[in-house]
């Protein structure tokens, strides 16, 4: 230990004494010029303090340096046997993924012995090879599987390059960095089983109703009525008390649902069974019952539950029922939905969105009336209806319009060279921004989806909204809105408008706003042989009454030479896809209006035998529009729902981004594929 000097710290610590040597000696100058008898007995001890330092710094030096090396050495082997004993598994390997060491924790959990295993780690965990090893000075985590037990692995890249620069027995043969992974393993199997439990044990809330039960028990005897009620009860009962769930009624068609969240997962497996169940109680009744569902879960409190279970609920009966809805944090989950919307007998909610809309309308100043992108005749049609409610009480109105379509584009023209009509009622975009303010009403129609309207920074301009659509609602609908009205059994928006219209005193709509409602309802039920019901012809009838007339619209609504060429070759370019689909393209060249055009032409698939469900797929600016139609064998909107889109059960659409008109042929025959293999459609 001659030759072994101290360094660092230590050495640094003991430079102190001689430091405060030198103070004293500093100290004795100035006694000397106070006293020279003081100054020479601080002398005679500042020599004894340095005889005595210097004695025992050069008599225990040695002995100190002994002891650090000892407790170096043992501090080095007591470290190296903690790794060695450590309950949790360790390994080192090379840059390839050859094993080098592992502890005996490790030995134990893969069965290998210590020293005798030095081949790649992926030969005993299946997939673990160095494509997956992190990069320099990196961490990655992994959950893996092992006899049985569960692992949370860390795997680390430890850079060896300054240890190779400082050794005196290796050094690299180029300047590539040079690295060995760690690897630790985490037994965690009992966590996740913990974890499971307590997701398993989470209770879920839920509401359900029934879709039309005054409609189906008004269907039987008035003795057998409260028969069905009883068996209707019952069937909801043991189903769910089969399931480990609670019901309770507080309603005459309402029920509070409690179940846990391993019985949500069991029901989502069954695809929501009662759904079906609960349309075979039948004791005559002509109309089956139907339910809907919705259910919140895992919000962290009950009452958060009931808030979601309450918004699923809303989304369920807003997209026609006959369904279920599930919101899990910003998930939403739909089942069901496979029947038409129940058209409802009752127009009570009709006069009170009438009336809502009426009181709306006069505490603003100005009436903005927006449809959706692409303007269609029903949106249009709607939104003259709006514009005749709001000139009826005295509020000056205007229509959003970006881009005239070929369907509208006759109608714009006869109200611009109408002189009972200000040519300033049709906004653009840019002037729309300019008229929107607090003081505004604005008023959407035919669509409830943010990203779909005409112009979505106007939502953001008035804290004053109201939706009118008939599309079934999605989880990405207008949230902000005053007044929503959205009745997915219409036939159309113009439908819903014309019922208003007749609820708001003083009304009188003109014929030529009474030909665009018309056609609105012409269009989107194809004549009356799609969606057409009692309330549909009651509200074509008084808009016959109010002037609308057939030679008019039928002049107005008709095609011309390259819109029947291009449903002639979409029908051409026509092919069958599971036997009972019918899938083809639409070309968009020399076409005012394609989207609406490729509608058209899913609607004239229809009438192909065997189709369920007809689809077109037209390219327009830069995206791919996708028409599904069907009459009743099939529910093209759950369709149109898993490629981003929506609508009705035999009418929706989709838009797709960044893909070619192939790729996205391609996809919707997956989905559609898919859906058909798990029994969804």
């Amino acid at each position: 230990m001659n030759k072994v000097k101290l360094t660092g710290q230590v050495k640094s610590h003991l430079k102190y004494p001689f430091l405060f040597l030198l103070i004293l000696v500093a100290v004795n100058i100035e006694v000397y010029m106070i006293n020279l008898t003081a100054g020479m007995l601080v002398t005679v001890g500042i020599a004894g303090y340095a005889v005595v330092l210097f004695v025992l710094i050069s008599r225990y030096q040695a002995t100190m340096l002994d002891n650090l090396v000892t407790f170096a050495t043992q501090y080095g082997q007591i470290q190296k046997r903690m790794i060695k004993e450590l309950a949790v598994p360790y390994a080192l390997t090379d840059d390839r993924g050859r094993v080098l060491w592992f502890n005996d924790a490790f030995a134990r959990m893969t069965g290998r012995e210590p020293g005798k295993f030095h081949k790649s780690i992926a030969g005993i965990f299946n997939g673990l090879t160095v494509e997956r090893f992190p990069a320099r000075n990196d961490e990655i985590d992994y959950e893996i599987a092992f006899n049985e037990r569960n692992y949370e692995l860390k795997v680390r890249n430890i850079v060896l390059d300054d240890l190779i620069d400082s050794s005196q027995m290796l050094e690299r043969e180029d300047d590539e960095s040079q690295c060995m992974f760690a690897f630790t393993f985490f037994d965690n199997t009992e966590l996740r089983e913990y974890t499971q439990k307590y997701k398993d044990e989470t209770l879920a809330c839920g509401y359900m109703v029934l879709d039309n039960c005054d409609e189906a028990l008004s269907s039987v005897e008035e003795v057998k009525r409260s028969l069905l009620r009883a068996l209707i009860d019952r069937k909801i009962s043991k189903y769910f008390h089969d399931m480990d769930g609670i019901v309770r009624k507080y309603d005459e068609d309402r029920y509070l649902l409690i179940i846990r969240s391993r019985t949500l997962e069991e029901l989502k497996k069954k695809k929501f069974s009662i759904l079906e169940e609960i349309k075979t109680v039948n004791i005559g009744n002509d109309m089956a019952v139907t339910m809907s569902i919705g259910i919140g879960v895992r919000q962290g409190s009950y009452s958060a539950n009931m808030d979601y279970a309450r918004f699923a609920i809303d989304l369920a009966l807003g997209r026609g029922g006959d369904q279920v809805v599930i919101r899990d944090g910003d998930d939403i989950a739909y089942f069901g939905a496979r029947t038409q919307a129940v058209e409802k007998s009752s127009r009570v909610k009709a006069r009170i969105k009438a009336h809502a809309l009426a009181e709306f309308i006069e505490s603003k100043q100005k009436v903005v009336i927006m449809g959706h992108k692409q303007l269609d005749i029903d949106a249009f049609g709607a939104s003259v209806g709006i514009f005749r409610a709001a000139r009826t009480l005295n509020k000056p109105a205007y229509i959003v319009i970006d881009e005239v379509s070929s369907t509208t584009k006759p109608f714009i023209d006869k109200f611009r060279s109408d002189e009972d009509y200000d040519p300033r009622m049709f906004l653009n975009i840019h002037d729309s921004k300019e008229m929107v303010d607090e003081n505004t009403l604005l008023v959407v129609v035919d669509t409830s989806k943010q990203d779909y309207t005409e112009c979505s920074e106007l939502l953001n301009q008035t804290s004053t909204i109201v939706v009118l659509d008939h599309h079934r609602q999605t989880n990405d609908c207008i949230a902000n809105a005053s007044l929503s009205y959205i009745e997915p059994y219409a036939s159309s928006t113009c439908e819903m408008i014309a019922e208003i219209l007749q609820y708001i005193d003083g009304v009188k709509i003109k014929p030529l706003e009474a030909d665009a409602m018309y056609s609105g309802i012409i269009i989107d039920t194809n004549n009356f042989m799609n969606k057409a019901g009692v309330r549909t012809f009651e509200a074509a009838a008084f808009l016959r009454r109010s002037g609308a007339d057939m030679t008019r619209v039928r002049k107005m609504v008709r095609e011309d030479f390259d819109t029947l060429h291009a449903k002639g070759v979409a029908l051409e370019n026509a092919e069958m896809f599971r036997d009972h689909f019918i899938i083809s393209e639409c070309p968009s060249g020399n076409l005012i209006s394609p989207t609406i055009v490729g509608a058209e032409a899913a609607n004239e698939l229809l009438d192909i035998r065997g189709v369920h469900g007809s689809f077109v797929l037209t390219e327009y600016n830069g995206k791919i529009y996708i028409s599904a139609r069907s009459i009743d064998e099939v529910n093209v909107q759950i369709i149109m729902e898993r490629l981003g889109g929506g609508g009705h059960l035999n009418v929706a659409g989709a838009q797709l981004e960044r893909v070619s008109i192939g790729e996205a042929k391609e996809r919707l025959k997956r989905v559609i594929a898919q859906m058909l293999d798990n029994g969804d459609i």
